[in-house]
């Protein structure tokens, strides 16, 4: 290695993954980044391209220079020249893809491979070339970092890379966004889905169950569902959903939505609901139990692994079910104190101090290789 000073490892970091589409992908980037900086380890951190303005304080820059005008232009050219200005020993590409090829020892950090495994969920995604490229970067990396064991199982079935060169790493959450109260702006009771809407998140079967529960009556009979995230193709058809059932008003539509107010959504809540399919962690999940909110969710993939007994875990395509599990919330004020209080302990235990400290040792383990 390289060394900065003493035994000192210089680490690049893919400066695009801070402006990332993927709202959970710059979560985890803003989260782990400074945990890193934060650590008592002989560490530097150089961001590697992206803007200037989002490199947290305690980390260098290294500007991008030309490369084919494409991210795979970035990560096949320009990143490898800015890892070789910038003298780092080891590439962490937090986003799924990194260079291929390269001396540099890669670390990549894949949080889940549901485009290979349900290609239907994503039409661009079935491009041969496309997905060619997501398995050589992931089979050719040094180490692979994932969210979850049920993401280190699907990544050793999709691309056949042993367990011992994948780690497990789960991700942190901080107590609160913002310092400021906010308003949520919607009327209780309510019960919230934070992130993307896209298929995959089978919101279908839950605004199906919240429907169910208006037509009911009593705690329930005004229970709308709120959406706070980018529409991926979804909205028009849960808003046509709900207008056929005559009950238009039962579905609020917030699009993207600032950490002070997603805060206040979190308080306002009677509960937060995650019907997914597929995840690799579901950090909604952890974010709502570190805010005391009661979390009903998929018993699939990885939910169950994060949420524990701290929350209700209901079959992902049974409406009825996921009706009469919102009702015993909605209905039991002490049924959701006893789960808020579960959620909030259980999150007390997923730090990104301990993200930060599991991603150094992959550091150490994959510049020794």
């Amino acid at each position: 290695m390289s060394l900065v000073g003493s035994g000192t490892l210089r680490v690049g970091l893919d400066g695009r993954a801070f402006a990332s589409p993927a709202a959970g992908v710059r979560r985890y980037v803003n989260g782990l980044v400074p945990a890193l900086v934060a650590l008592p380890v002989p560490l530097e951190l150089v961001v590697l391209g992206g803007s200037a303005a989002d490199v947290p304080p305690g980390v260098a820059h290294e500007p991008e220079s030309w490369h084919p005008p494409t991210n795979l232009g970035w990560t096949l050219v320009g990143l490898p020249l800015a890892a070789r200005r910038a003298g780092v020993d080891l590439l962490h590409a937090p986003a799924y893809t990194a260079p291929v090829g390269i001396r540099t020892p890669v670390v990549v950090t894949i949080h889940d491979v549901s485009y290979e495994r349900h290609p239907e969920w994503y039409p661009y995604r079935r491009d041969r070339l496309r997905r060619a490229f997501y398995r050589a970067s992931a089979r050719s990396a040094t180490r692979v970092v994932t969210d979850s064991m049920f993401s280190a199982s699907e990544i050793h079935a999709a691309y056949a890379i042993p367990l011992d060169r994948i780690a497990v790493v789960p991700l942190g959450v901080v107590p609160s966004f913002a310092a400021a109260a906010a308003a949520s702006g919607v009327a209780p009771p309510f019960v919230l889905h934070v992130g993307d809407l896209h298929q995959r998140r089978n919101l279908a079967v839950v605004l199906d169950a919240v429907l169910a529960l208006r037509r009911r009556g009593g705690a329930a009979g005004a229970l709308t569902l709120v959406l706070a995230g980018i529409d991926r193709g979804l909205v028009d058809a849960l808003q046509a959903q709900a207008a056929a059932a005559g009950l238009a008003e039962a579905l609020t539509v917030l699009g993207v939505v600032s950490d002070a107010r997603l805060d206040a959504l979190y308080r306002d809540a009677t509960a937060l609901v995650y019907p997914s399919l597929y995840e690799g962690f579901g950090l909604p999940v952890l974010e709502a139990m570190a805010r005391g909110t009661a979390v009903v969710a998929s018993r699939a993939s990885s939910i169950p692994e994060v949420l524990g007994d701290a929350g209700v875990l209901v079959e992902p395509t049974d409406s009825r079910a996921w009706a009469d599990a919102l009702q015993a919330v909605v209905a039991d004020p002490a049924r959701r104190a006893s789960l808020a209080a579960a959620g909030a302990a259980r999150a007390a235990g997923f730090t990104w101090t301990r993200t930060a400290q599991a991603t150094y040792e992959v550091y150490e383990q994959a510049a020794r290789r």
